[in-house]
């Protein structure tokens, strides 16, 4: 998704730093925008209520999913609606080179902070949640005894 935002970042530059027109460009930016859509079709997309529905405890996931689906509208909704706003402060690829910018801050947050959740049930999921970076980095404590849950 980034690499696409960059693709999306540079045609769209190159057509407004041009007098003429640049047909290379603008199929460039729609080919960047087909790229999108389809790694986030296939990522991030599923991915976002696939693992909410598995990282909450038993006893919270109804409401904890809920908080999160509001969360995630009320973000997409002040990603839609400053959209102009940052068009018109940055210019419209300097709007897509941030967003590859958060895209490489927020694969970082994921890559380093959310664990890997496939074939594990889901007890070992609010284990694995409830002890938090301890219990990833080492499973147990330096004397050998099990980890108690961070209250």
């Amino acid at each position: 998704m980034t690499v696409s935002h960059i693709i999306v970042a540079f045609g769209l530059l190159a057509v407004n730093n041009s007098e003429r027109r640049l047909g290379w460009a603008v199929a460039l930016s729609v080919l960047g925008v087909f790229c999108f859509i389809a790694t986030y079709s296939m990522g991030l997309g599923p991915i976002t209520w696939v693992y909410s529905s598995e990282i909450y405890p038993l006893r919270l996931r109804a409401q904890a999913a809920s908080i999160g689906v509001a969360v995630n509208r009320l973000t997409n909704a002040a990603m839609s609606m400053s959209f102009i706003s940052i068009y018109h402060a940055l210019t419209i690829s300097g709007t897509f080179f941030l967003f590859a910018g958060m895209g490489v801050v927020a694969w970082l947050f994921f890559y380093f902070l959310f664990p890997e959740t496939k074939g594990m049930p889901l007890e070992e999921v609010e284990k694995e949640f409830s002890y938090g970076w301890v219990y990833r980095k080492g499973r147990r404590m330096d004397d050998g005894n099990e980890l108690q849950a961070i209250p």
